[in-house]
């Protein structure tokens, strides 16, 4: 083939013709080579020209062409040939062949059929369409046969044998062939076997473990939708994959995406029959099907009514999802929908008008209450849709609004909910052509109609200051005018409200009089109707409650806000029992509604789990605690009934009697069942209402994330802080469920990011300046106190945001500043006097309360205050480093403990370097500043012999980290510091043992002493080598005896002088009871006999180390001969402790662990010779 690539084998047709017939001896390898040759001969022939094929190639292939239905090779090769050269293999020719003139015809069939399935089963682990297959295909269409191949060879012939590859190869035949067919076939195609199989291929494969095709489907419809031009073929797709069904339920999802690729034609013309559809459910044109098991449990169902039900749920999801998707739409389209679905879900027509479009065709089947009330659930999941779409349309209005960035109006500016309020108004008023599922009482028509004068009162009144009021007012007001459809009884007493809201809010006469007795604010009772509608679950309403929140916020008060954060406070949980209920409720209808269509196996599966809840029911009744009241009235009945046998008689009672005793028995043990049932249904229900009462929670939170985000220079901030502190300290401590977690996550990304982290902060607190001080008092005290770090650190970093806020305003007072500058400072940093503006801020007052803060930390053990808390004060106000710089540097020797003291340093470390510290001192302060720190380093580094623990090390750590930069300073700026008393140190501290070992603590200490003039010492890698290999022999002799020291040999000794041994006196005899223990060699341990090779071995060894085993018998001879021999053990003992001190020395650390003698064995030795020795000294006294 690269041959061929290259050009070489088309100029040389002699070689050509060997390649050929090499491949084709190639090509009966195949199970070797696989279809390698057969794929290189078909790559070849589709690159040849034509010439070439008929004057060289045609001969040699002749017989493979001839063979075409003999192997799918073949096939492909004869099919590659027909579609590249026409020309060459006319009809004739295949006559000629192969007896016939085409390919695809009856005869010819059945071996296609067997052709194809092999080469499906070929491509099996490969899942892609054989390319015999669609080369089979596209010369069916040449030939004019494709109803013949693809009813005859697909339909009718591969699905007899149902085998999953040949299923697979038919569904990518069937996604292949739609761009190429035409209008005709495409509707053929669609409507037969292939794409039922399809359909319950994609029912059937619901579970996870299952192998799924239909990703690859929506890849081929895909594919065909962008490149067809045609909107009629378009259209024919998406009715045909539309009416694929399940029981009437469409088999593609509903909110299936290849939507986006439809032409605006073909979308208004599939929305036209989904409308259709919709009034006039026409199940003659689905393809339908059932499964086994559907058909097994449908007996006693009316199947014609529910597969309508199911149609109509799928069409009203798939209307407002085109609304949804990014298809290129109209308004008018947009709106068509939106008027379809909202006249549907709460009206009917009686009688047709052309003033009501919805009203020209009549519903075959009338809607029932629950698909009127699933249209209504939809509709409202289309509001919200409509609520965040973007501004549809190439005008430039629309232009302009996409720009800013506006959702949920049309191009004229209008709220897309308006003009549905208007639709739904002239409904109201065509009471002769259309009727209300639900007709409104004449209370609720009132409230309507105040409704919508109220938003049209609203819209004549532009102003550009009360702008973003009327805004919210109008998109409230329509919200619950629309919510009179769905839930008329709840929505009146809050619409009644919010109508009497919006006269008070916009009137002048309210305005003029506010007294004291006065009703509540407006703002007020926007606020309690918000907090009513978020106990909703709802996101529409959430949305819009947040969107109504943020343009009334420069509004709202005090009460207001506080209505607000009596939700979260968590002391008051129990005043929110009936929102909680209502919300459940609403919820159990919500969910009845979703679910009327579920299917039997969804059925089957919630019986299952209802027998599964059962038995998890009866094994708690087993492990409940038996009540003492119930086995004290069973005790009483059986005695009444006479059962427990106290009077001792052997009367047994009679059948009345037992009926009468298992009937109170049985009634005690039913009340006692109702009794437990009561009481896991109240711990069921409390447990509901903890977990709606934390969602309600979370909702309301974004009501504060947003009047922090609109308005962060509004003074109520300040009481946000607190309620926020209390929410974090209290999740800190509760449950860890999932729901609590997120509760306590947002809270404290809020606190953080949306309140501490902001740019903006209130501007105007000269008269709050006394209460913010006490406020950074309160939470200072409190981060004190507390014994959590983590809920510290969010009150200290409460205490910094109002730092932040005091310093940032300007006072009326103008205090000066806390250090006075001198004047080359002044001139040479302009900046000086903005970096150490203290503004609103008492620097004395907060001084000490973070004085009493610091002293703490680092003078107290358990302190919940860390490092990085001060550390984030002294960068973000370094108007704070002077005062407090004076602890820091007496805790480097007061502090604690090692690690307060080590914090100290630490701070130290980060504080000195700042620039705004050397701009509040003088120069002869700073200078006594760096001689007081470097003083108190020195004396905290006289530190004990050894470093052992842990928080030393990093004392001396942070000190000589300090230490460095404090005698940099010196040096760069040329200070008169005295550094004889810490050079002293520093040599010494090079003496203790903890520094060498430590690579940091090493590297440290020799940066320090760069700057006093030393250097590091280099290690001489070479210089222990020589003795290294004098070594081995050496270790090998440590450790065994002499052999006048071994026990067997001093009993011979005794034996042939003829004397008893001297206990211990010269030390070359000892009783066996008195010699110490671990002194015998391991040959005694191991019983070995003397005369073996390693014990020849070890003899030598000693008698190489100066040790004459031969002598030791006459040691006791007379005293002299004592003495002497005394004089003489004492020398040998001591040239055998050096020798080994010396290779104690000498051996590496890895290599001492790896020794012969263990280190136990060592240490009993060296116990015997003290001993030995104190017995030696006792004789020499005496």
């Amino acid at each position: 083939m690269a041959l061929f690539q290259s050009g070489r084998l088309v100029k040389d047709q002699k070689a050509l013709l060997e390649s050929i017939q090499l491949l084709q001896q190639l090509a009966h390898h195949q199970t070797h080579l696989r279809d390698l040759p057969s794929k290189t001969l078909v790559d070849i022939l589709s690159e040849v020209p034509e010439t070439v094929f008929e004057e060289v190639l045609f001969g040699i292939l002749q017989a493979d062409l001839t063979s075409a239905f003999k192997s799918p090779e073949n096939l492909h090769l004869l099919l590659v040939g027909m579609q590249k050269f026409p020309g060459v293999l006319k009809p004739k020719k295949l006559k000629k062949l192969f007896g016939s003139p085409t390919i695809v015809n009856e005869e010819n069939i059945p071996r296609l059929v067997e052709l194809l399935e092999s080469a499906a089963k070929s491509e099996k682990k490969d899942k892609k369409l054989p390319s015999v297959g669609l080369d089979l295909l596209q010369v069916s269409l040449k030939e004019g046969a494709f109803e013949l191949f693809w009813n005859e060879a697909v339909e009718n012939g591969l699905f007899k044998e149902k085998s999953g590859p040949v299923s697979y190869m038919c569904y990518r035949l069937l996604g292949s062939a739609l761009p190429l067919l035409s209008l005709d076939q495409l509707q053929m195609v669609l409507k037969g076997r292939v794409m039922q199989h399809y359909g319950e291929h994609v029912v059937t494969t619901q579970l996870p473990d299952r192998f799924k095709f239909a990703p690859e489907m929506e890849a081929y419809v895909d594919k065909f939708l962008t490149s067809c031009d045609d909107p009629e073929r378009q259209l024919a797709m998406m009715i045909g994959f539309s009416t694929l069904t399940n029981q009437g339920y469409p088999v593609v999802p509903s909110v299936w995406r290849v939507v986006r690729h439809l032409q605006p034609v073909a979308l208004q013309k599939y929305v036209d029959w989904l409308k259709d559809m919709f009034l006039k459910p026409d199940l003659d044109c689905c393809l339908d099907f059932s499964t086994n098991r559907q058909k097994q449990n449908q007996e006693n169902k009316n199947i014609a009514q529910h597969k309508i039900a199911r149609l109509r749920k799928w069409i009203i999801h798939r209307l407002m999802s085109i609304v949804e998707s990014p298809v290129k739409k109209e308004e008018s389209l947009v709106m068509d929908i939106s008027r379809f679905c909202f006249f549907h879900a709460f009206f009917e027509t009686k009688k047709k008008t052309s003033q009501i479009p919805e009203t020209n065709v009549l519903i075959s089947e009338p809607l029932d209450e629950q698909a009127h009330s699933l249209a209504a659930n939809y509709f409202f999941g289309l509001l919200q849709t409509l609520n965040t779409l973007t501004v549809l349309g190439d005008t430039t209005e629309a232009a302009a609004l996409r720009e800013k960035h506006i959702h949920g109006v049309t191009a004229d500016g209008k709220l897309w909910i308006f003009h549905l309020v208007e639709y739904a108004s002239e409904l109201l008023s065509s009471e002769k052509y259309v009727k209300a599922v639900k007709p409104f009482t004449k209370e609720q028509r009132d409230a309507w109609e105040r409704t919508l004068q109220s938003v049209k009162n609203l819209q004549k009144k532009k102003s550009k200051s009360d702008s973003a009021k009327h805004f919210a007012f109008q998109q409230l007001l329509l919200l619950m005018a629309i919510h009179l459809f769905k839930n008329p009884s709840e929505t009146m007493d809050l619409l009644s409200d919010l109508l009497n809201c919006t006269e008070r809010a916009f009137s002048k006469e309210a305005k003029k009089k506010k007294t004291e007795n006065a009703e509540p604010e407006w703002v007020e009772v926007i606020v309690e109707i918000l907090l009513s509608l978020l106990a909703q679950p709802s996101l529409l309403i959430r949305r819009i409650s947040n969107s109504v929140f943020g343009r009334i916020c420069p509004n709202l008060t005090k009460k207001g806000l506080q209505l607000i954060l009596d939700v979260l406070d968590p002391y008051q949980d129990q005043d929110e029992e009936s929102a909680v209920v209502v919300v459940e409720e609403s919820e159990k209808k919500i969910k009845s509604e979703q679910d009327m269509d579920d299917d039997d196996d969804e059925s089957e599966d919630s019986s299952d789990d209802g027998d599964s809840e059962e038995e998890n029911d009866s094994e708690d009744e087993k492990n409940e605690e038996v009540d003492e009241d119930f086995r004290s009235q069973l005790i009483n009945v059986l005695q009444a009934g006479n059962a427990l046998g106290e009077d001792e008689s052997d009367e047994e009672l009679d059948d009345e009697a037992m009926m009468a005793l298992d009937k109170n028995i049985s009634a005690l043990f039913a009340e006692q069942q109702k009794r437990i049932q009561a009481k896991k249904d109240e711990k069921d229900r409390i447990r509901k209402e903890k977990i709606l009462r934390r969602d309600f929670k979370i909702k309301v939170l974004d009501l504060v994330e947003v009047f922090l985000s609109k308005q962060p220079e509004n003074p109520l901030v300040f009481d946000i802080i607190e309620p926020l502190l209390q929410v974090i300290e209290q999740c800190m401590s509760s449950d860890s469920d999932k729901q609590e977690v997120d509760f306590l996550q947002k809270t404290a990304h809020i606190f953080t990011n949306s309140l501490c982290r902001a740019k903006q902060y209130c501007k105007r607190v000269d008269v709050l300046q006394d209460d913010l001080h006490t406020f950074v008092e309160r939470l200072v005290k409190k981060a004190c106190k507390h014994t959590d770090s983590s809920v510290a650190l969010y009150y200290f970093s409460a205490s910094l945001y109002l730092l932040k806020v005091l310093k940032g305003n300007v006072s009326d007072k103008s205090p000066a500043l806390p250090v006075p500058l001198s004047k080359k400072q002044t001139n040479t940093i302009p900046q000086a006097c903005q970096l150490l503006s203290t503004g609103c801020l008492d620097v004395e007052r907060v001084t000490l309360i973070y004085q009493q803060a610091l002293t703490q930390f680092l003078s107290k053990r358990n302190s919940a205050l860390t490092s990085s808390m001060f550390l984030d004060l002294f960068t973000r106000f370094p108007i704070m480093c002077k005062p407090l710089i004076d602890i820091l540097v007496k805790s480097i020797t007061a502090g604690a403990r090692q690690h307060q003291q080590a914090q100290a340093c630490l701070l130290l470390q980060k504080v000195l370097p700042l620039r705004e510290l050397k701009l509040s001192t003088t120069k002869e302060e700073w200078e006594e500043l760096i001689r007081e720190s470097i003083s108190q380093v020195t004396e905290s580094l006289k530190v004990p012999d050894k470093l052992r623990v842990k928080a030393e090390k990093e004392k001396v750590a942070r000190s000589l980290e300090l230490l460095n930069f404090l005698l940099k300073t010196v040096t760069q700026q040329k200070l008169h510091v005295e550094l004889m008393e810490l050079d002293k140190v520093l040599v010494a501290l090079s003496q203790q043992e903890g520094i060498g070992k430590s690579a940091r603590l090493d590297s440290l200490y020799w940066n320090v002493m760069r700057w006093l003039n030393y250097t590091k010492p280099k290690k001489e890698k070479t210089a222990n080598k020589p003795v290294q290999e004098a070594e081995p022999p050496k270790r090998k002799k440590k450790g065994f005896l002499p052999e006048t020291k071994k026990r067997k040999n001093r009993k011979k000794a005794v034996r042939e002088n003829g004397a008893a041994p001297v206990a211990n006196e010269d030390g070359d005899s000892a009783a066996p009871e008195e010699q110490p223990l671990g002194t015998e060699t391991p040959e005694q341990k191991d019983n070995r006999l003397p005369g073996s090779k390693k014990h020849k071995k070890q003899n030598r060894g000693v008698r190489e180390n100066g040790v004459a085993a031969e002598g030791s018998g006459n040691g006791t001879v007379n005293g002299e001969d004592a003495v002497a021999g005394k004089k003489r053990k004492k020398k040998r003992n001591r040239k055998r402790k050096g020798d080994v001190g010396n290779e104690a020395e000498q051996i590496p650390a890895a290599k001492k662990a790896k020794g012969d003698v263990n280190q136990e064995t060592k240490q009993k030795q060296g116990k015997a010779k003290k001993k030995r020795k104190e017995k030696k000294s006792a004789v020499l006294q005496e």
